[in-house]
């Protein structure tokens, strides 16, 4: 089997490239054959020893297939730059100590979300080397999403739907953020992403809004306006419902530019995973939108209620998923979801946190996600999102009955993700069943790690925090391949992410992913989905299944629903800075 790690010739001290705070924890993880603990030192740019002490031994790690020890230098808390762990004759990368090792990723994640707009021109005032002409307006090349139709009773597709369906006319679907690395936008995939983005907001929003509409609400305003768009009007076939997604056609190349893509667009069948993503994101939206403009709240609260109805009428449409003989899905992701109960439990919570309906914290108590595990081992995702529902129930007040539970919960999910923490010696806050890393694993570690900042926030108690710190590492550096996931972060890092967009590997006029985008990270599947960069990693650890190559779509995509929890959790160490 070749050689899975491209970092072979590096440190075999991996640290935080990026930096540590001051006051929070600090650990490197040193590789080598070993046994018995070695000295390690902490130096400063000149070689002047700051601190030093001894490793403590933890032998092979299956999820790096590497064998290893474990570096602790928490107790030092003097701010420096250019510092590094020297340990068995490897000096790390350097990295710094300071306060501000973070001071620009709050922004850069969020600013993601800015050139990833579909049908506005991206300006390079507001995103330097990124500007670019309005994708999907219908302008020649493009074929647009101003004008789009649902997909023909004469496509194959329809026989893996319960009964046939189309709608009559076009649709005016444009707008919105563009899904991932392809021209697809999915309503199920931007309910999660706006929902964390959103929850960024309101865990920190001022006590008295005042003033315009804060950059985090104009930017998710951008991809609600869109996903109203894709509510069916009443006087169509499934009114109130949701359309799944709007994609092309058929798969196209890289790279390519939004306004250059050719294909015709297709707007798919509702689905009630679609439909609930909405009510449960417009409800979230109208009372944050509330303090700032009234109107929109209106709309979204107003959408929101409809949407839940035609769901509850309709309760298993489900989106179609794949088919071998039958491929629904030419040109994009299906986003498939045969269980809708989390999403039922998630809009029903939102909707009473909003309204304090009566009828909807019904729906809550009687809902079995309610008292569920809904934080499982490998993190919640675009398809499980009960986390969603019960994080914003222990977090925003209500009077729903049995909320200290509620709480609890999600305090005891976090201490189990901390003991599972313990057994990693790269830091991470990730143990899944099986030792298995899904697709987009560094999303469900980001997403494990909102749970312990969420229970920091419920219980100010310091090792929430910290372990939310200490999984930040792995991402910036400390892990098997000695690599930070997010693009212009630390001394070596991801950088030719799956993009049409950003497609520098490939076209030199063309630019890599912006600063603050994170990479899906490690797939223990890859080998098998048939992407084929990915084939070489038959057989790997499941830490080394990547590849920085933007062919390889299925561990180095870049998508909204990963980089949502990243600014959630950029927004949360700003605030342990700023406290």
């Amino acid at each position: 089997m070749p050689d899975l790690d491209p970092q072979a010739a590096a440190p075999r001290v991996r640290v935080n490239q990026v930096g540590y705070l001051p006051q929070g924890p600090k650990g490197a993880t040193l590789v080598t054959e070993a046994t018995g603990p070695t000295r390690w030192r902490l130096t400063d740019g000149t070689g002047t020893v700051l601190t030093s002490g001894e490793t403590t031994p933890h032998g092979l790690d299956p999820s790096s297939g590497l064998s290893v020890q474990t570096i602790d230098f928490g107790s030092y808390s003097a701010p420096g730059a250019g510092l590094t762990i020297v340990a068995d004759g490897e000096a790390s990368y350097p990295f710094d100590i300071a306060t501000s090792a973070y001071g620009t990723l709050t922004a850069d994640a969020l600013r993601f979300f800015y050139v990833q707009r579909s049908g506005m021109a991206i300006s390079d005032d507001v995103a330097p080397g990124y500007g670019r002409a309005a994708g999907h307006l219908g302008v020649a090349p493009n074929q647009g999403d101003v004008a789009v139709p649902c997909q023909g009773l004469d496509d194959d597709s329809q026989r893996l739907y319960d009964e046939p369906w189309t709608c009559d006319g076009l649709t005016d679907v444009s707008g919105g953020w563009y899904d991932a690395g392809d021209h697809g936008k999915y309503v199920v995939n931007g309910g999660i992403a706006v929902a964390q983005l959103m929850a960024a907001f309101e865990r920190a929003r001022p006590a008295e809004p005042a003033g315009p509409l804060p950059e985090l609400l104009a930017e998710v305003r951008w991809e609600l306006d869109w996903m109203l768009k894709m509510q069916v009007q009443p006087g169509r076939p499934m009114a109130g419902m949701v359309h799944h997604k709007v994609a092309d056609a058929d798969w196209t190349g890289m790279p390519l530019a939004p306004a250059d893509d050719p294909q015709p667009r297709v707007l798919y069948r509702p689905s009630t995973a679609a439909t609930l993503n909405l009510a449960a994101v417009a409800a979230q939206g109208a009372r944050l939108f509330a303090a700032y403009d009234d109107d929109l709240a209106a709309r979204l609260l107003a959408a929101s209620r409809t949407a839940y109805a035609a769901a509850q009428a309709n309760p298993e449409v489900y989106a179609p998923a794949p088919n071998p003989a039958v491929d629904p899905n030419p040109g994009s992701g299906p986003y498939d979801d045969a269980d809708v109960s989390d999403e039922f439990y998630w809009a029903a919570a939102e909707l009473y946190l909003t309204t304090g309906d009566r009828d909807y914290r019904d729906d809550v108590l009687a809902s079995a996600v309610h008292t569920a595990d809904v934080f499982p081992a490998g993190g919640f995702n675009w398809a499980t999102v009960g986390a969603l529902g019960r994080m914003d129930l222990a977090m925003v007040p209500s009077a729903l009955p049995g909320r200290t539970d509620v709480q609890d919960s999600v305090l005891d999910a976090a201490e189990g993700y901390l003991a599972a923490q313990a057994t990693q010696p790269f830091g991470q806050v990730y143990a899944p069943d099986g030792g298995q890393y899904a697709w987009g694993s560094n999303g469900s570690i980001l997403n494990n790690m909102q749970v312990l900042g969420t229970a920091y926030d419920l219980s100010g108690a310091d090792r929430f925090r910290d372990g939310l710190l200490r999984s930040l590492d792995y991402l910036f550096g400390r892990n098997a391949l000695n690599l930070s996931y997010v693009t212009g972060y630390g001394q070596v890092f991801s950088q030719n992410q799956h993009s049409r967009m950003y497609a520098h590997q490939l076209d030199a006029t063309s630019p890599h992913p912006p600063r603050g985008s994170v990479a899906g990270g490690p797939n223990s599947t890859a080998a098998g989905t048939g992407d084929p960069l990915a084939a070489p990693l038959a057989g790997c650890a499941a830490q080394v299944c990547y590849v920085d190559d933007i062919g390889s779509w299925s561990t180095n995509e870049i998508t909204i629903n990963w980089n949502a929890p990243l600014h959630w959790v950029a927004s949360f160490v700003a605030d342990q800075v700023s406290a």
